[in-house]
């Protein structure tokens, strides 16, 4: 390249490999240089030429290949056509599917010498880890410049790895060994459990704290591998997985209780029994389709204990159909051996009589009283026994309709009958199930601590900045370096200039050290009683600017650091109503010097609203301006909060008016001392209701707006305002 090479020659050899490349990786070009050479090559281009400037004449615009590069998308290899990525697709499906397997993601672009060098290598790894069940995306950077800066990358090509919405880069060789532990290290370390003779039983044993299957994979490999380790993050809410290396010295037992052969890779499920295991399979040649439709078999215990509301939504289904009913059984019991009998009972009912249509589940009554006592509806003959209910979910509400065995379940044959009897009539009578109920969402019971999560969130939020520190270009390091010394040297000065001045002052005037002293605390004791009181309104009215391009500036893109403008967004239709609506619901906030109150017509800057907007599609989908509703999107009532010196701004949709708690029956208004003229106009038409409904809830969203709850959207600057 001339800018990298000063070879008074390298400029004309830079053109020929372009030119050659150009010519060799367009087949028409091609064929016109077999037939003609040069000659050729120079007649194609010249009627490609004057095609050019005939477009020009006729419509004053040049096509966009009259610019393009020789690295044209459509020479592209097509190999990554299928792994291509858009914003909304990485933002919609790939993010959330990264928490169950990860991705590895190569940003590419036109004219990249680089992306072709690594090309052969990473076709190569992609093919392997897709095989595995890793996620391979490719994001072009020349046509998603939105997505390839939201991934940070500032280079092509780059390679980086997304898992559980974190994204690391990769700073290595490219090769295949390296990409290979680059994904695996992506991947928690505590996934896959290394079990010998002397673990193996504690291993197994925690399927009743853990509520889990345990899973155990045996074979001669000394590391895990790589299938087994992605498997393990894919399964890991449902699965605990086991590695036994039987190669091993200290294996032997193991191998032997269970009939191991040392030679075939065995994978085994175990469940409530570790002396057997619930299901095996075995395959010399462990394929990712043959694991997964194994462990999609055996994701649950037996007689799984309920201990979130996911588990009980998956566990039990709400009917989409007469012919696709499931029913649950559940037993309500609790913890101890007094309640070993009848659990032991039950256990061994469900192992005899599993159907796809039923699933046997049981709660503890304590760690679960609100479900218990819906169910059970705190009756005494019930209280310290186990009870048996069988219900069925009739939608995603809580709503259940159920039928409780009439006596307490002992476990004894008795009670065998008598359930089997009920279960055999539910067949042929689905009414069976006469009483209903709704229930609250479970406790999530397995939940970690709150201090225990601020921790973990702590720990990523470190290792992100030392690997930023290390690995962050250092050109868009420097401004955070340069106010780092900044601040050092400052702090440094100070202390310098502490140390050696004279303190003979203080020490001649205590007394009026201790009278300034206590004047600063009488002032201090002022501000925060003043503080305190900043939400009070000071003014009977609320003051509301229009946003226009001559106070822009002073109203939002100079805002003083901390402060934000609230902006509304109307029409002239619906200027009056909604402003009226506004006032009233942020009047309570006005005592606070740092909010400041506009509205925006949307028939003046109705694109510099949607230049915002897209920047927040998550929140307000933005219609593609080819459809014809474009025009029509109505965004009166939108609120707006500002905030100039950060550059991002939180956003207040329109209440719908079919939404629950809507306030569409009442026209009065709220605060009498503010809007005295408007009564006794037409503000009670249903259009002008429909229209103040909009701002419903907008106080709550106030509050949390003054919380720091609300969702941000930064943008890289404000647009001007025409």
């Amino acid at each position: 390249h001339p800018d990298k090479n000063k070879d008074p020659g390298a400029e004309d050899k830079f053109i020929q490999i372009s030119k050659a490349y150009e010519i060799l990786s367009n087949e028409e070009k091609r064929a016109n240089f077999d037939r003609y050479g040069d000659a050729g090559e120079s007649q194609g281009y010249s009627q490609h030429q004057h095609r050019q400037f005939h477009h020009f004449h006729e419509g004053f615009y040049f096509d966009e290949s009259f610019f393009h590069f020789p690295f044209h998308s459509e020479r592209r290899d097509t190999s990554d056509e299928k792994y291509l990525l858009h914003f909304s697709h990485y933002i919609n499906e790939i993010v959330p599917d990264s928490f169950k397997k990860p991705y590895l993601i190569k940003i590419t672009s036109d004219w990249c010498f680089s992306c072709i060098h690594i090309e052969p290598v990473w076709k190569e790894v992609a093919q392997e880890l897709e095989a595995l069940g890793a996620g391979i995306g490719v994001v072009h950077a020349g046509y998603e410049r939105r997505l390839a800066h939201h991934l940070g990358a500032h280079s092509t090509p780059s390679l980086l790895g997304l898992i559980n919405g974190k994204i690391t880069f990769f700073h290595n060789a490219v090769i295949r060994e390296n990409l290979r532990q680059f994904v695996e290290n992506l991947l928690p370390g505590n996934l896959v459990e290394k079990i010998t003779d002397k673990n193996y039983i504690r291993f197994l044993s925690n399927w009743k704290k853990e509520n889990k299957p345990h899973v155990l994979l045996f074979d001669h490999m000394p590391v895990v591998p790589l299938l087994y380790k992605l498997t393990a993050f894919a399964y890991r809410d449902y699965l605990s997985f086991g590695y036994v290396y039987v190669g091993l010295q200290g294996t032997e037992e193991l191998s032997s209780q269970y009939n191991i052969n040392v030679y075939t890779p065995t994978m085994m499920i175990f469940k409530e029994h570790i002396d057997r295991p619930a299901d095996v399979v075995q395959a010399r040649d462990m394929k990712k389709q043959l694991i997964d439709d194994f462990l999609s078999q055996n994701k649950f215990l037996m007689v799984a204990r309920l201990t979130n509301q996911r588990l009980f939504q998956e566990l039990c289904p709400v009917k989409k159909s007469h012919r696709q009913r499931k029913h649950c059984v559940v037993l309500l019991t609790g913890e101890g051996d007094k309640f070993a009998e009848a659990y032991e009972a039950f256990l061994t009912f469900a192992v005899a009589n599993t159907k796809d249509t039923l699933k046997f589940v049981h709660i503890y009554n304590d760690r679960q009283p609100e479900f218990a006592d819906a169910l059970l509806m705190d009756d005494e003959k019930y209280r310290g026994k186990s009870a048996v209910v069988i219900l069925e979910r009739r939608n995603n509400a809580g709503k259940v309709a159920y039928k409780t065995l009439e006596e307490a379940w002992q476990g004894s044959k008795e009670d065998n009958f008598i359930l089997l009897d009920l279960l055999d009539q539910l067949r042929t009578d689905p009414g069976l199930l006469s009483s209903e109920t709704v229930l609250a969402d479970l406790n999530d019971e397995l939940a970690p601590m709150f201090l225990i999560r601020w921790l973990y969130s702590m720990l990523d939020y470190i290792s992100d900045c030392w690997d930023s520190l290390f690995h962050s270009n250092w050109r868009e390091m420097m401004p955070l370096l340069s106010l780092l010394f900044s601040a050092l040297f400052i702090l440094f000065g100070t202390v310098i200039v502490q140390a050696f001045s004279d303190s003979s002052d203080t020490r001649d005037s205590p007394s009026s050290e201790k009278e300034d002293t206590a004047a600063k605390t009488e002032k201090n004791d002022a501000s925060f009683s003043k503080e305190s009181n900043s939400r009070i309104p000071k003014k009977g009215f609320v003051e509301v600017t229009e946003l226009t391009d001559i106070n822009y500036n002073s109203n939002l893109v100079r805002l003083r650091p901390g402060h934000m403008n609230v902006v509304l967004i109307l029409s002239n239709s619906t200027k009056t109503v909604l402003l009226q609506k506004f006032a009233l619901e942020v009047y309570t906030f006005t005592g606070s010097s740092s909010l400041h109150f506009s509205f925006l017509s949307l028939d003046k800057h109705r694109e510099w609203l949607e230049y915002l907007l897209e920047f927040a599609q998550d929140a307000a989908p933005i219609p593609n301006q080819y459809d014809k509703h474009f025009l029509e999107r109505d965004y009166t009532g939108y609120v707006l909060a500002l905030n100039g010196h950060k550059k991002y701004f939180c956003l207040f949709k329109p209440h719908r008016s079919g939404d629950d708690g809507g306030t569409l029956g009442s026209c009065e208004d709220y605060d009498s001392s503010l809007h005295t003229e408007a009564r006794g106009k037409s503000s009670c038409s249903p259009e002008s209701r429909s229209i103040k409904n909009k701002l419903h809830k907008l106080s709550f969203w106030m509050e949390r707006l003054l919380e720091g709850s609300l969702q941000r959207f930064y943008i890289p600057s404000w647009p001007a305002l025409d």
